[in-house]
């Protein structure tokens, strides 16, 4: 058997169609890289997780026997993993072109690189904004004070990122969606446990991760080299309530009292 060069896993949680069509679409796309795909089925109830290896026998499956989340669950799937690179792959997401190899060659060229992402889009091909910028009380007053609107888009593109992010070329945004999140294995040896971070339940934990990483001395890679559709939306869930819950404990994680304090008031959706 081929030593697998990316191993891919999946968080699935009662999504079984749509996560068949998204294996599907990474079998049927995927050229140039040996992979793997392991899937971690979250306690479904939807069917029998089985069903998927009827129909993927090459697929490694781990049953869960209770709801991990997505971060516990990503942890137990890299635990089972060979590749020396990992992609986390939202079950909701459809590749229509080879994604996966493009960002693995583009992750090896610099050894500063840790993470990858890449252009999302919705159905429609509208473009979704997966570059993110970390709170910051500068960026907060800048915005309360409506300044922002004067600035150039280069200075916006750089310091607000996410909606004013030029998805039309590659950069360094401070933090990424997991949606698409590719990693060096090696990363991990950097991390608190060397795993990661399990604090976050459901939202949010992509961007503490990329604080971490970040911390770590790695870059976080933007290419619109390709495209994934995102479906979004599809995991359910209380999802403005546990936004809300972890923003607050992502800031009082990584800031200081006093800034704690400004930014927890902070009112913004994100997205994951």
């Amino acid at each position: 058997m081929i030593q697998p060069e990316v191993s891919i896993i999946i968080i699935n949680y009662n999504t079984f169609d749509v996560t068949c069509k998204c294996i599907t679409s990474i079998y049927s796309n995927t050229k140039e890289v040996a992979l793997e795909i392991i899937l971690v089925d979250n306690a479904s109830t939807e069917c029998d997780a089985g069903e998927f290896k009827k129909k993927f026998p090459e697929v490694t499956l781990i049953k869960s026997q209770v709801n991990l989340g997505f971060s516990k669950g990503n942890n137990l799937g890299v635990q089972h993993s060979k590749g020396h690179v990992i992609l986390l792959l939202n079950s909701d997401t459809e590749l229509t072109e080879d994604s996966v190899s493009i960002c693995y060659k583009e992750l090896q060229l610099n050894k500063e690189y840790g993470v990858i992402t890449c252009k999302l889009v919705y159905p429609n091909q509208s473009i979704q904004n997966n570059c993110q910028a970390f709170p910051s009380v500068i960026k907060l007053i800048l915005e309360k004070l409506r300044i922002h609107k004067l600035m150039g888009r280069n200075q916006t593109s750089k310091y607000f990122q996410g909606f004013y992010w030029d998805y039309s070329k590659p950069g360094f945004p401070d933090w990424v969606w997991g949606t698409f999140f590719m990693f060096k294995k090696e990363v991990l040896l950097h991390l608190t446990d060397k795993k990661l971070d399990e604090d976050f339940f459901m939202y949010v934990e992509d961007m503490q991760w990329c604080m971490q990483i970040h911390s770590a001395g790695f870059k976080i890679l933007y290419t619109p080299a390709t495209k994934v559709i995102h479906h979004g939306g599809l995991s359910g869930g209380n999802a403005q309530y546990n936004i809300r819950t972890n923003m607050n404990l992502f800031i009082k994680k990584n800031y200081n009292p006093i800034k704690y304090f400004i930014l927890k008031q902070r009112e913004k959706n994100f997205h994951s």
